[in-house]
């Protein structure tokens, strides 16, 4: 199946990633709403192939362009309690507040909210926490 979404002329180059952040205000009236909107908040989406149709947009500058997306695994800092890969999980981000941490951005991604659901595609190796919890990488889609 095909994803589509409208993104800004400066993001059309297939291979950008980007987070999507959910809908937004100004899209509340947009005609096209519905395929921004069909996007999972929170996961990352890459984009394949872009489209010659183009919208006029509230939020992009010069408008919005169709593209294809897919969506891409992301790496993660998950607690480690009972992690089997294949399955579901909801996701908790560490209560750190060590921004200098290494592990940082994979404990608190961007974009993605406390309870989002996501799979786990791999297991990683067990880190070293400075909030002492046991957490582990993986790779969540």
């Amino acid at each position: 199946m095909v994803l589509l979404t409208v993104i800004g002329e400066g993001q059309v180059e297939p291979g950008y990633v980007f987070v999507y952040l959910g809908p937004l205000s100004e899209c509340k009236e947009c005609k096209v709403k519905n395929i921004c909107f069909a996007l999972v908040k929170g996961k990352r989406y890459r984009v394949v192939n872009a489209r010659k149709v183009k919208h006029d947009c509230k939020v992009h500058e010069g408008g919005g362009v169709v593209v294809e997306v897919e969506e891409v695994p992301f790496g993660a800092c998950v607690l480690d309690k009972g992690l089997v890969e294949g399955s579901a999980t909801s996701f908790s981000p560490a209560e750190c507040h060590k921004a200098g941490c290494a592990h940082y951005r994979l404990c608190i991604p961007t974009g993605v909210d406390k309870g989002a659901k996501f799979q786990i595609i791999e297991l990683g190796e067990k880190v070293e926490c400075a909030q002492k919890e046991a957490r582990r990488k993986v790779k969540v889609s």
